[in-house]
């Protein structure tokens, strides 16, 4: 079989995360194969040629979308001349919907197109699935409510699992990872996860922050953020410069965060799903601009908005969201979880049930195998 040749975009984080276990797998399963795209440094690591870093392409709502329409048009473009010159054999679509469908639709069939990680249609805007019956070639979904949403509207889908039973791992041993921030083992620690995107971390960070020492006054806690990697410290260092706690910041370190907390302030999006799997009880807290926010909040069609209950077909997780993400409301709901072990241990079987859920490891493999046999 001649060499083929295959596009990943994806546009942030969480995407180049799941576009890099996927590019490592479909090289291991046939290391011939080429791939390059639009991705970020764990998508370079794993052996794609990245014409254009995802660094300044996350944006949230719809003004900031407009803000940087040039950017992205100029990324079309460039997409649409790199398929017209190199002619690769397909392209693979990791999330980043509304850049992602909008290119589909430009590609217009002249080359199979694969979504890994496909549009949360289930949850807003249903209309988009005429698009994807169009324009997508391949669909291959995590979740078994994601197929059966497809399958209703006549879409053929791939379930996979889900492949962050993969990755969601933690690097060092709790005590060795607190003693390496300088803190102590026997305090009660609660890890922040304020996004990986500076719109959201901006908005979210000081609400978790000021949670933070709400909750210091009644509990003598430890907190260490989670810092994404591609945002600047200067984005943390200034909220946390406010508030007098005890506090660290650990960059790129995640799932350590996660396995040395007793509990969690989490952003609403792919951190929810990580820390159930990590079986860490957590709040999910979300806040945007009041203009996107009265935007997109008529657009959901579900009764809340973070993956673990979505998961779960129930509300087991307190979401705080918008008007009702208070430091005051988020302080008192956290103390009053940490302080009923019967809860706690409730909130822990049913995080539980949603990782037995999400399948088996492996998916990324699964994911591989289902495009390179898809290519022949």
């Amino acid at each position: 079989m001649a060499q083929k040749h295959l596009f990943i975009i994806c546009g942030e984080a969480s995407g180049d995360l799941h576009a890099a276990s996927l590019a490592k797998e479909i090289l291991r399963i046939n290391p011939r194969i080429k791939i390059s795209g639009v991705g970020g440094q764990a998508l370079r690591q794993a052996g794609a040629q990245v014409f254009c870093d995802i660094k300044d392409l996350s944006v949230i709502g719809l003004f900031d979308v407009l803000k940087n329409l040039p950017k992205f048009l100029a990324l079309k473009k460039l997409i649409l001349e790199k398929i017209g010159s190199e002619k690769p054999d397909a392209a693979i679509f990791v999330d980043f919907s509304g850049f992602n469908l909008r290119l589909a639709k430009a590609i217009n069939n002249i080359l199979p197109t694969i979504y890994y990680i496909s549009p949360q249609v289930w949850a807003s805007r249903p209309g988009r699935i005429h698009t994807i019956k169009k324009y997508i070639s391949k669909i291959i979904v995590f979740f078994k409510f994601e197929r059966e949403f497809y399958q209703k509207y006549g879409v053929s889908a791939d379930l996979v699992g889900h492949p962050l039973l993969d990755i969601v791992k933690p690097a060092m041993e709790r005590g060795e990872f607190l003693r390496q921030l300088g803190l102590a083992e026997e305090k009660t620690t609660i890890a922040l996860l304020p996004g990986s995107r500076v719109a959201e971390i901006k908005n979210i960070l000081s609400l978790m922050l000021k949670s933070a020492a709400l909750i210091s006054r009644k509990l003598d806690a430890q907190y260490i953020i989670a810092k994404a990697p591609s945002v600047n410290w200067d984005i943390y260092q200034r909220p946390v410069k406010k508030e007098g706690i005890n506090l660290k910041i650990a960059e790129g370190r995640t799932y350590d965060c996660l396995n040395a907390c007793d509990f969690a302030l989490v952003a609403s999006g792919t951190a929810t799903l990580e820390t159930a799997i990590m079986q860490k009880p957590f709040v999910i807290i979300y806040k945007m601009d009041l203009a996107n926010y009265l935007l997109y909040r008529p657009q959901i069609r579900l009764p809340y908005i973070g993956m673990a209950n979505i998961v779960a077909g129930k509300k087991i997780i307190p979401e705080f969201i918008q008007f009702r993400a208070r430091p005051q409301k988020i302080s008192r709901q956290v103390l009053k979880i940490l302080k009923n072990p019967a809860e706690l241990e409730k909130i822990k079987t049913d995080l539980a049930q949603v990782k037995a859920s999400l399948g088996s490891p492996g998916a990324a493999s699964r994911a591989a195998r289902i495009i390179i046999d898809f290519l022949k």
